[in-house]
């Protein structure tokens, strides 16, 4: 478990974090979302002892990372796939962090087939492609079967099949009950990968919550009704928080009332329906809405490149 307590950072005057308090709980993929320069990198550097707090404090399993006495057995990081010695296979880079920590070599081995790497594991690390690199971060990572794992954009240039491959490590890892903690850009993905979402917006907690629950609450959602008697229900429907759009023939779009709702008045009202959908925004979509006032730099209306 990992836990943030008033965390804020501050380099100068500008602060990254600010007053930031959240909790990653073990058993379930937890999506770290935010825009460019919200702080999240700055956070996840905080939570492995790179940079150190301002003021609060984070704690993985109820120690600060540098209190534990075998930190990569309790948390695997990767905050930059490409931080390795370019001249070393990616077999010797793992071994080195193995062999210095106290991990055993057949370890190195099973970490090499779990991401897919043992036709280059004799290879130069500097002649990885981006995907390959990330493959390796992410060995480094799990080399010390640790309880937690913290990934910063696991997913960037990973093909397809790549993509697929981290989703499903990720679940596994969570189903086995380890935390786990991911960031990514990728909305699509989180939205089929992670269960519960921290949502930062400059440096400050802006939503810590179920993917489902983020994406109740964004604006847009509504409800698709299909009936034979649509002009009808429209005027049931009315009223001052309630928009009604008509969609197609016979068929409504009703914003402000849930689908329970729309279904009552129409069974009060002895009214068939043959279609009544929620309509809920997309993880992309409610993202965009929740964090438009905490983008820090936004293009102007119309531009383009």
């Amino acid at each position: 478990m990992i836990e943030a307590h008033s965390l804020t950072k501050r380099y100068g005057e500008k602060a990254a974090v600010t007053d930031l308090s959240f909790t990653v709980r073990p058993g379930i993929v937890t999506g770290f979302l935010g825009p460019n320069g919200a702080g999240k990198s700055t956070t996840m550097r905080m939570i492995v002892g790179l940079d150190t707090p301002s003021s609060g404090n984070v704690v993985i399993n109820g120690k600060r990372y540098e209190d534990h006495q075998a930190p990569l057995h309790e948390v695997g990081a990767m905050l930059e796939a490409r931080s390795i010695h370019t001249g070393r296979t990616a077999y010797n880079h793992l071994l080195a962090l193995a062999v210095t920590t106290g991990i055993p070599r057949s370890r190195v081995d099973e970490v090499i087939d779990i991401v897919g790497l043992r036709e280059v594991s004799r290879k130069r690390a500097g002649g990885f492609s981006l995907g390959m690199g990330q493959r390796l971060g992410i060995a480094s990572a799990l080399l010390g079967d640790p309880a937690t794992v913290v990934l910063d954009e696991p997913v960037n240039g990973l093909d397809p099949e790549g993509i697929l491959w981290i989703r499903n490590l990720l679940k596994s890892l969570a189903a086995e009950g380890r935390t786990v903690l991911v960031s990514s850009h990728l909305m699509n993905e989180m939205a089929v990968t992670a269960e519960h979402l921290i949502v930062i917006g400059r440096g400050r907690l802006i939503a810590d919550t179920s993917v489902e629950e983020f994406t109740r609450s964004a604006a847009g959602n509504s409800v698709f009704v299909r009936t034979d008697e649509a002009e009808k229900l429209r005027t049931l429907l009315a009223g001052p928080d309630v928009s009604v759009a008509s969609a197609e023939r016979g068929a409504l779009e009703v914003s402000g009332l849930t689908s329970e709702r729309i279904g009552r008045i129409a069974a009060d009202n002895a009214i068939a329906l043959s279609e009544l959908t929620p309509q809920m925004a997309s993880l992309e979509e409610a993202f965009m809405e929740l964090t438009r006032d905490a983008v820090e730099y936004q293009s102007p209306v119309g531009s383009a490149v």
